[in-house]
């Protein structure tokens, strides 16, 4: 006899959102939000719904990809019991190890109709320890001008922290759109953010021009290539800021290397890195080692934002929340999912699951 648990189907659809404007970092930048909507429907018709929304800028992955990644993973989720969910994950890794914005959107879907069943808040789920978080908001790539405006726009909407995208391959363009940010903004916690584009030396140069203007961002994100050990342990050393990994925090095996190298003081959960079952895992590790968390995303919609909102509200612990992108869309395909006023987005609403459904 089936069990009301058992996934009866897997569905795939482009979800192409429109944005406002490029969302750009040091890689490249886009204007649409390329992802793709999973649907998962359980025996007794319970619906999962779940983001795959992979970012070719930051680490290759495309829509096309991730659709190849999803109907290779079929087969093992078509039948298999929501309740199983970890050994699920295993069997993902497996075969689709290297598509994190796969296995995000499918664990998304399968933990979304669990929690359904369960009358459960995903939230609650991960641990219970708040439901809501204060999140920053990104200024992208761009000139002077432009990022003056934005910090401006960012503090109208009641938001304090900015996150700034860096690594233009120009270090006075990035110090003169610092410089002007601060000015307009000068209370404002700065996050830097390079997308690994910098060496390690061009970092050093700009947080030391940062400082004799009175400078000192809150947070160095990734300013080196993903693969560039050295350069991380360097800045973790030197680089005048708690150094967040990003792009070299890819999976659980490189958070461990991160410990055992002193590489990094924080590191940034992506649920679309590795999906949402290894993001767990990363947490333990970043936990154990007195590592500080972050919770971010590429550019999602409220759906997989709300998804991380859960994961980093129901956890506690989250030093750093940059879930801004459903801001930076121009259509919501959405109906639910996190209540948002000013920098605070708030859970507290949702019953089950994540809270977000198709319109």
């Amino acid at each position: 006899m089936t069990a009301p648990t058992t996934i009866r189907s897997l569905s795939v659809e482009p979800l192409d959102i429109p944005l406002f404007a490029p969302f750009g970092i040091s890689g490249g930048a886009q204007d649409v939000a390329r992802s793709l909507l999973v649907t998962i429907e359980l025996a007794d018709g319970t619906l999962g719904y779940g983001e795959a929304a992979p970012f070719p800028a930051f680490n290759g992955e495309t829509q096309a990809s991730a659709r190849a990644a999803l109907e290779l993973a079929r087969p093992a989720v078509e039948g298999a019991d929501v309740r199983e969910w970890r050994p699920l994950s295993s069997t993902l890794r497996e075969r689709i190890g290297t598509a994190g914005s796969a296995r995000c959107a499918i664990e998304t879907a399968i933990l979304d109709a669990l929690t359904k069943r369960a009358q459960m808040p995903l939230y609650a789920f991960f641990g219970g320890a708040g439901s809501s978080l204060e999140t920053d908001m990104t200024i992208t790539t761009g000139s002077v001008e432009q990022a003056s405006t934005a910090a401006l726009e960012i503090l109208a909407r009641g938001i304090t922290a900015i996150k700034v995208k860096i690594g233009s391959g120009d270090l006075p363009l990035d110090l003169a759109r610092l410089v002007a940010i601060h000015t307009v903004a000068p209370d404002s916690p700065l996050i830097l953010d390079g997308n690994g584009g910098m060496s390690a030396d061009e970092a050093l140069e700009l947080m030391g021009a940062l400082s004799i203007q009175g400078i000192h961002p809150a947070l160095l994100e990734q300013p080196v290539p993903g693969d560039d050990w050295a350069g991380m342990g360097q800045l973790a050393r030197w680089g005048g800021a708690p150094l967040a990994a990003d792009e070299t925090a890819s999976s659980a095996a490189h958070v461990l290397r991160i410990v055992y190298e002193q590489a990094a003081q924080v590191v940034n959960i992506k649920l679309m890195k590795a999906g949402v079952v290894e993001a767990l895992d990363i947490a333990a590790i970043c936990r154990a080692a007195q590592l500080r968390l972050m919770i971010g995303g590429m550019v999602e919609s409220i759906l997989a934002m709300t998804m991380s909102a859960h994961f980093a509200a129901g956890q506690g612990g989250f030093s750093f929340v940059d879930l801004d992108t459903p801001m930076f869309m121009a259509e919501n395909p959405f109906e639910g999912g996190f209540r948002q006023t000013g920098a605070r987005l708030d859970l507290r609403h949702i019953t089950a699951g994540h809270g977000v459904r198709p319109r």
